[in-house]
């Protein structure tokens, strides 16, 4: 058994944990304009990168973005997932496919077509004129063009990992429900839910882990104005060659993304248990 588990565990030292250490330790180092980096063991990048009010901002603004996907792609995820997993029709490996597809499209790519939607010279505004606006709104640019375009990213895998759970669960109990008298909004959320906790807690860490380590969806329709924290780290190490700074602001964003995921699954799991508890 030991003999099997040990070159997967040891691909997992060399491929992950060791550049991780590797950075760990350079972000202990301190920078230097003339000599970039001097080796060191100070936690001084740590606290620059909590206490500076520019990076509390950034960090702020990338979790609140990562809330926001995450709650938009479990509003629109519910539905659609319900509906391919209890579809009986010959299509539904070809609609599977459709909803695979967009995973096969860069994020840069899609990220343009929303720009091409969402500029001012846009698809949108161009319909809007249409109806006698013509002042153009300004959609890029903004938080929220940047969490539309995160959300759609991400809710693929909302919508299958949550499909995949509700396709396990018999239909039977959705039709005992019914037949005692609940309204279909019952029978979703007290009886469907409660069953399909672990795909949705499943598919709302994913989604949280995926949005607060975003690159390119904010950087083409945040706009310069706009930052989170994975191009802030991108900044950091490329164009102000910091990168003990960098380093520490990557462990921030993982200690970050860590503590809120480990939150996120208990209050979920806590919610959804009481609820099942009292259906």
């Amino acid at each position: 058994m030991i003999a099997l588990v040990f070159p997967a565990t040891l691909l997992v030292l060399i491929l992950l944990v060791g550049p991780m250490a590797g950075l760990f330790r350079m972000s202990l180092n301190q920078y230097s304009p003339s000599e970039l980096m001097i080796e060191a063991l100070s936690g001084e990048n740590y606290v620059q990168a909590l206490s500076d009010p520019y990076y509390q901002g950034i960090l702020l603004t990338t979790v609140t973005v990562a809330f926001s996907c995450m709650a938009l792609s479990v509003t629109l995820s519910l539905a659609p997932a319900y509906w391919l997993a209890r579809m009986q029709s010959r299509w539904k490996s070809m609609i599977t496919i459709l909803t695979l597809f967009p995973l096969l499209v860069g994020n840069v790519v899609r990220a343009a077509g929303w720009m091409a939607l969402l500029n001012n010279d846009g698809a949108i505004n161009a319909f809007l004129r249409l109806f006698g606006v013509t002042e153009p709104l300004q959609l890029i640019y903004t938080p929220t063009a940047v969490v539309i375009g995160t959300t759609a990213v991400v809710m693929p895998y909302m919508i299958l990992t949550l499909s995949s759970v509700v396709e396990g669960i018999p239909r039977q109990t959705e039709e005992a429900a019914a037949n005692l008298g609940a309204s279909p909004l019952i029978v979703f959320f007290r009886v469907l839910l409660p069953q399909a906790a672990p795909g949705l807690l499943a598919g709302c860490v994913l989604v949280f882990i995926l949005s607060m380590n975003a690159y390119a969806t904010p950087v083409l329709l945040g706009g310069p104005g706009f930052t989170m924290l994975a191009p802030a780290v991108y900044d950091q190490f490329v164009k102000a060659a910091n990168w003990p700074f960098g380093a520490a602001l990557a462990f921030v964003l993982l200690a970050t993304t860590l503590l809120l995921t480990t939150a996120v699954s208990f209050f979920l799991a806590r919610s959804l248990g009481e609820r099942h508890a009292t259906a």
